[in-house]
């Protein structure tokens, strides 16, 4: 795995082992953010966007100086892992390999990724609100709960303010946005 660098956002992203679910239930989504809650700061890690999906999540990323984004998903992943194969009696790996991620450089880049991140529980018909899916800070990001960690500074230098970036995930709620941004921004990857 290449390293991550010092002061750069990264899109981090896995899915389970042929595709299978990777969150069984609540309690293993309220895991894994318990883990990323507790563990982000440990790390110097910022969280700027995140959203789990029953058999994938996406984060975005960004290792401040002296930071370490492998570290932080090493503990995270690891202890999450151990976890769901107890409960749930698996013999094997519960995600495909080490996660992918792609280094983002430019700003529209930044503004599509964090939409198409929140977006996913909305295209695969998972809510009819974008607002009301539990396992993503989408709802930080607009501002209607203080419940998960993210950066407020990068999304209001992203959008200009919380009711902004509202506004921008408003109008472009669009199938065909979303599989442009997909194509352009996922290395080798299907998601479902």
């Amino acid at each position: 795995m290449s390293t991550y660098q010092d002061d750069c956002i990264y899109h981090i992203y896995n899915k389970g082992c042929n595709e299978e679910l990777v969150f069984f239930d609540d309690s293993n989504y309220k895991l894994l953010i318990r883990k990323m809650i507790h563990n982000y700061e440990k790390y110097d890690v910022s969280i700027i966007a995140f959203c789990l999906m029953p058999n994938h999540y996406h984060m975005l990323l960004r290792q401040n100086s002296g930071g370490s984004i492998l570290k932080f998903l090493t503990k995270i992943f690891s202890a999450y892992s151990e976890a769901v194969k107890k409960e749930q009696s698996i013999s094997g790996d519960v995600f495909e390999g080490d996660p992918k991620f792609i280094r983002i450089e430019e700003l529209d880049h930044l503004q599509n990724l964090i939409w198409y991140i929140h977006y996913n529980p909305l295209k695969a018909s998972l809510v009819r609100r974008l607002e009301t899916w539990k396992f993503s800070n989408f709802p930080e990001c607009i501002g209607v709960r203080n419940a998960f960690p993210y950066d407020l500074n990068l999304i209001n230098d992203t959008f200009g303010s919380t009711a902004e970036y509202k506004n921008f995930a408003d109008k472009s709620k669009d199938d065909k946005i979303f599989e442009l941004v997909k194509s352009e921004y996922l290395i080798d990857y299907n998601v479902k």
